[in-house]
């Protein structure tokens, strides 16, 4: 699909879906701007207070009336009718989240797959969804269950906007609880389109709303909504900071998925070309805006002047450009904002000392947009600020060290500790690493290849609980311990003298 024909397939505006029906609100509107021309794609209802209260009451009563006890083999046909009608769309949505985000067609195509995938997995859960059982002879039998806990606000970033709804979304709902969605303000469309699958599935009205708008007004009403007794959200950590504090006053439950500055950790005995390709792969796709980027490269010293001269040679090939060219490898960043602040980093080199050996501008070629080189920087220091505060950009940080105490000490050196990737031949090795590093998550051997069955998150500023598999049902629902009397067990008598 081209990009005139995505145009043609973003509405005038975008609305809130609120007890099943899109409606606007008020009169309050912010542009959606193209990351590769940043010129206007469409305008976006600005939700406030009154929105989110509406959406919540709409979630509250469906919950209760609906939602909650309705069987999971009945919430599952729901789900999968939802992963249905992505398949069905899935050249829309691909193209849709391109033009939006600026990440190249060929890569979005996948998405779309993994983001039904989501679906179909939680619909399965839904059915295996069990409690547990205490037998305690002769008096007692003694069960535990799991109970969805209410309405829950998804708050999700702009980066893979409609994966990371999916991730949100599907075990929500799997779980019985209903939701109130607040899309990321800079990459909304795709919301809007997953929005009118989810109205097409048929879901009764109130158990899936969106309210669109700016952090600091329909996210900040959300999280402070007394009848939200669930906030998941994915982001900044600064914004998950505020986010707790502001959702403490009503003792809410917290799923937090922040930033990360995570190593890929590369002794000399690995596999020197497959760790070549999976240190680009998982910095250079998505346009390096991806929570789990290995963007702090540990190489060895030994082999360090090698591994760099093949990550320089392979990165001045990375193709810039249009994102609907299926030959492009990196698109434009989501904002002009952002790509200032992705920029200023790169910048940093005169003051700091670090070389920014490949890379670091805007390609000559494409003078309008968000567009930025693959960039490459060598020389770099822990305690410089590009090894230690997360750029969420297209730029690989190559630090050096000695031995595997360095490596380990050097990996454990910022507050973050989301992902981790280790290579080396070395088992034993290999398994005294990953145990070592403070993080929530470690490859070795490989890149990012996400297990739906796995818990996923991250430890120390990269977050709070852990979602996929069963241990989003951990956050989504709560337990309830049943003891059942079998008989006439001694029950002491109080008063009776």
């Amino acid at each position: 699909m081209t990009r005139s024909d995505t145009l043609a397939l973003v509405p005038d505006k975008i609305r809130h879906f609120i007890n099943g029906e899109f409606v606007d609100h008020s009169d309050a509107w912010f542009d959606d701007r193209d990351p590769a021309t940043n010129q206007s794609l469409t305008q976006v209802a600005s939700g406030d207070a009154a929105a989110v209260d509406q959406a919540a009451r709409a979630a509250r009563e469906a919950f209760q009336a609906v939602w909650r006890d309705l069987p999971g083999r009945d919430r599952a046909r729901y789900l999968n009718r939802i992963a249905d009608g992505m398949m069905r769309d899935r050249e829309a949505l691909a193209s849709l989240e391109t033009l939006d985000t600026g990440i190249p067609i060929r890569q979005t195509l996948g998405q779309i797959e993994r983001a039904a995938e989501n679906f179909r997995f939680f619909a399965e859960m839904a059915t295996r969804m069990t409690g547990e059982a205490f037998p305690n002879p002769p008096h007692f039998q003694n069960y535990a269950i799991r109970q969805p806990v209410g309405v829950a606000g998804l708050i999700t970033p702009w980066n893979t906007p409609l994966m990371l709804e999916t991730w949100k979304i599907a075990p929500c709902l799997a779980s019985g609880d209903t939701a109130v969605l607040k899309p990321a303000e800079w990459s909304p469309i795709t919301a809007e389109r997953l929005t009118r699958i989810i109205q097409e599935a048929d879901l009764p009205p109130g158990v899936f709303n969106v309210v669109h708008g700016l952090g600091e007004s329909a996210g900040a009403a959300l999280v402070s909504h007394p009848n939200v007794p669930l906030i998941s959200f994915t982001g900044e950590t600064t914004t998950g900071q505020e986010i707790m504090r502001n959702g403490a006053q009503y003792l809410k439950r917290f799923s937090m998925e922040l930033g990360g500055k995570s190593p890929v950790i590369v002794f000399e005995d690995a596999d020197f070309d497959r760790a070549v390709d999976a240190t680009l792969f998982g910095m250079f796709t998505l346009n390096g805006e991806r929570c789990t980027a290995g963007s702090r490269l540990l190489v060895q010293d030994s082999i360090a002047d090698r591994f760099e001269a093949a990550l320089a040679e392979r990165i001045r090939r990375i193709r810039v450009g249009d994102p609907f060219d299926e030959t492009t490898e990196l698109g434009p960043l989501i904002h002009e904002e952002h790509w200032q602040r992705v920029k200023s980093y790169i910048d940093l080199a005169q003051s700091e000392g670090f070389q920014v050996a490949v890379g670091g501008n805007r390609p000559a070629q494409w003078p309008q947009g968000n567009f930025l080189e693959a960039t490459l920087l060598t020389k770099v220091l822990p305690t410089m600020r590009v090894a230690q505060e997360e750029i969420f950009g297209p730029v690989l940080a190559v630090l050096r060290f000695h031995d595997e105490a360095e490596a380990v000490a050097m990996a454990n050196q910022v507050r973050y500790g989301l992902a981790a990737y280790v290579w080396t031949r070395d088992v034993a090795r290999a398994n005294r690493v990953s145990q070592a590093v403070e993080s929530g998550m470690v490859w070795l051997n490989s890149q990012n290849v996400r297990d739906l069955r796995t818990p996923f998150g991250g430890s120390k500023w990269s977050g709070i609980g852990r979602e996929g598999g069963v241990h989003s049902f951990d956050f989504y629902t709560e337990w309830k311990t049943v003891h059942v009397a079998l008989g006439t067990h001694p029950i002491p008598r109080v008063g009776a003298s």
